[in-house]
């Protein structure tokens, strides 16, 4: 058994990591650390492992071994750090195969920057300012090799405080900015300074350098008095390939109760595109400190590339790994953090990477407003269809109601097919997703999707599981008649299929009872409800709602939230039988499947045929008719195929279709005869009935 342990190492070295448990009713080994984390390295970046939370998804893969993943594995930038996220493919052996991280993209630490400060008179107070600087200033590698930064002042004239080459050093650069002055003006020549600093501190002589990514951060809270001047000046720098990033601080504009309309729209028309991307404002001097985290982080994204459509430029905190999957053809790794935490899901396949862009799974013509924190990637898996492969995703904060994207792969490229929406606020529809080939034909036939904060009509969050099925002409996947559903027991009964659902307090998780009835009527296994620190287990007898407690043991202290996950789908013990294991923060408990009797029973008559007229035995003295029967029994364990002891108990019942018997048994004169009967293997047992007069045997 695999135990995901992604927090282990605290308080130090938070690495998580994977244990690999030997089971079995005559194993006594203990549990083994696999020290996943030293063996899992992404080359040519700085790494940063610690609060990785390795363990966090484990996949079994079907060609052998298994892939863990840590979605909070970062990489650093400068001192920026990326948490890309990234999984151990692991081979049967336990041996780390290669590292996947394909949001991780190598460094480029090569920036020149130019800092154009508003220094007229309305900006105060100035050390608002100076702090701002040192607080964007310490996150940045300076250096002739590394970033470089320059700062230029203005307000009626321009005053370079110091250029790209003047300082070499982080340390350096922060004590200049500390010392700088507030120059004063009481005009605020804002194109002046932004021309100023374009053909002035972005030459080779100052210290540009050909070839690198030039940035300008341009910080003002005043429209500008040369604002005639201001799109020439923007065209020249779009000509030479400077990024602009613009500040706008709304203090002056509160104080005196202005409206602060004509002076955003001239900052936003100073920030390169896209401008949600470049534009910042704040609301006085004081709050500049709430942007510099954002701000250094759009910055350095630069670093990557100076494409500004590239993928890498939207990955960097995309925590890929969140959610994995193996489907027959591809490799499905959720990144929930990626684009803004919008999301995506990244498709492997042969070492090769198929890495959606932002615009692939968005519905332009339906989205009214731009989506936020989606969370694309939270859950993934597939389906089997006699079409091909179905991919599904769960995007459980889409719209704030959820939604679940099921789409295709043609070659490399992502064809959406479906949407299907959640209906109520915040109930997480699409937190989870499990797909169930009922009749074992090979192709999907159920998909069920959780919102597990549903809120019920008791007012609280129950959760609701919704149940699609298969359309096996459209290859599209139909909500199921919910007078099938068992709303309050979390199951869904149909003749021949029991599949069972329940939810807890992390995540709604679902289990196939079986494909048969009675036979799921003693198997079924279901993750657990919280029970105030200690979890509780139930597993489902049948459809009659009854269900047995299984304890997760303990105090309640080492082990809490039993049930927290659940996979069964290995003969551990090798009894023939799928096992079940358990598990909790802190634990985790294999529970052996309870052995199933299959008992067949066949009847055989002597003759096959009533004959009225032929009487063959005498019942009380008198002439009649009598038939002989013989039941055979046939008992097997689904564990075992040698043969076992077992006390069997049966009714026969005589005409059991008719109001009044034409028949009695010999040996109790009645329609009804009640056996017990111990066999081994098999065993047959005879009975004789006679047939009671009657005028007619119709």
């Amino acid at each position: 058994v695999l135990i995901g342990s992604p927090l282990v190492g605290q308080p130090e070295k938070r690495t998580g990591d994977v244990y690999k448990c030997p089971v079995g009713k005559s194993s006594q080994s203990p549990c083994i650390k696999l020290n996943l984390p030293a063996s899992t390295s992404v080359p040519n970046v700085m790494e940063v492992k610690e609060n990785m939370t390795l363990g966090t998804t484990l996949v079994t893969n079907p060609k052998g071994g298994f892939l863990a993943c840590g979605p909070l594995y970062a990489y650093k930038c400068g001192r920026l750090h990326y948490t890309t996220g990234v999984c151990s493919n692991v081979s049967s052996t336990f041996e780390t195969v290669e590292a996947i991280a394909p949001s991780v993209q190598e460094c480029k630490t090569q920036l020149d920057i130019v800092i154009v400060l508003d220094g007229s008179n309305s900006i105060y107070p100035w050390e608002s300012v100076t702090a701002f600087l040192n607080s964007l200033l310490k996150n940045m590698d300076i250096g002739p090799q590394q970033t470089q930064v320059g700062i230029v002042q203005y307000g009626q004239t321009v005053v370079h405080e110091f250029f790209l080459n003047t300082y070499s050093t982080t340390e350096d650069v922060m004590a200049a900015a500390t010392r700088i002055v507030q120059r004063g003006g009481t005009q605020t020549m804002t194109a002046l300074g932004i021309d100023t600093a374009r053909k002035e501190a972005f030459t080779e002589a100052h210290g540009a350098r050909r070839g690198v990514q030039k940035v300008m951060v341009i910080v003002t809270d005043g429209e500008s008095h040369d604002n005639y001047r201001l799109k020439d000046v923007i065209d020249s720098c779009e000509e030479e390939n400077i990024q602009r990033f613009a500040i706008a601080i709304l203090g002056s504009y509160s104080r005196g109760n202005l409206s602060t309309e004509k002076f955003v729209e001239e900052i936003k028309s100073i920030a390169s595109k896209p401008t949600e991307k470049h534009f910042f404002n704040v609301s006085d001097e004081l709050a500049l400190g709430t942007i510099v985290e954002a701000l250094g982080e759009r910055i350095f994204a630069l670093e990557a590339t100076t494409d500004q459509q590239a993928a890498s430029f939207e990955m960097e905190m995309s925590q890929a790994g969140f959610s994995a999957h193996y489907s027959q053809d591809w490799v499905m790794i959720g990144a929930v953090g990626a684009y803004d935490w919008n999301g995506t899901v990244l498709m492997l396949k042969d070492s090769s990477i198929s890495m959606p862009t932002n615009s692939t799974f968005r519905d332009r013509h339906s989205e009214k407003n731009e989506p936020l924190a989606a969370y694309l990637g939270y859950t993934v898996s597939s389906a089997s269809t006699p079409g091909g492969v179905l991919y599904i995703a769960g995007q459980p904060r889409y719209n704030h109601t959820g939604q679940v994207i099921i789409y295709k792969m043609e070659g490399r490229e992502v064809k959406v097919l479906q949407r299907l929406n959640g209906e109520q606020i915040g109930s997480y529809f699409g937190g989870v997703l499990t797909t169930i080939d009922i009749n074992r034909d090979s192709f999907t036939d159920l998909l069920l999707v959780g919102a597990p904060m549903y809120m019920g009509t008791e007012k609280e969050e129950q959760g609701k599981v919704y149940v699609y099925a298969l359309n096996k002409h459209s290859h599209t996947l139909d909500i199921y008649p919910e007078e099938y559903l068992c709303k309050d027991t979390g199951y869904v009964c149909t003749e021949n299929v029991c599949v069972c659902v329940c939810v807890h307090a992390l995540r709604t998780e679902f289990s196939l009872c079986e494909t048969n009835a009675a036979f799921c009527s003693e198997t079924a296994v279901l993750p657990s409800v919280i029970h105030h620190k200690l979890g509780l287990l139930f597993r489902l007898r049948d459809c009659l709602r009854k269900k047995i407690r299984i304890a997760s043991g303990g105090d309640g202290e080492k082990v809490k939230f039993f049930g927290q996950s659940v996979h069964g789908e290995m003969d551990l013990n090798d009894d023939g039988l799928i096992d079940v294991t358990i598990g909790g923060l802190g634990g985790a408990a294999l529970f052996w499947s309870r052995d199933v009797a299959e008992v067949n029973a066949s009847m055989q008559f002597t003759s096959k045929s009533i004959n009225i007229q032929q009487q063959n035995c005498q019942i009380n003295k008198r002439k009649n008719i009598c038939i002989n029967t013989t039941i055979c029994f046939k008992a097997r364990l689904k564990s075992k195929e040698d043969p076992f002891e077992s006390r069997l108990q049966y009714w026969i019942t005589l005409d059991s279709q008719r109001q009044i018997s034409r028949s009695l048994f010999i040996e109790n004169h009645e329609r009804r005869l009640k056996k017990n009967i111990t066999i081994k293997g098999s065993d047959c047992i005879k009975h004789n009935f006679y047939m009671l007069a009657s005028k007619s045997f119709k």
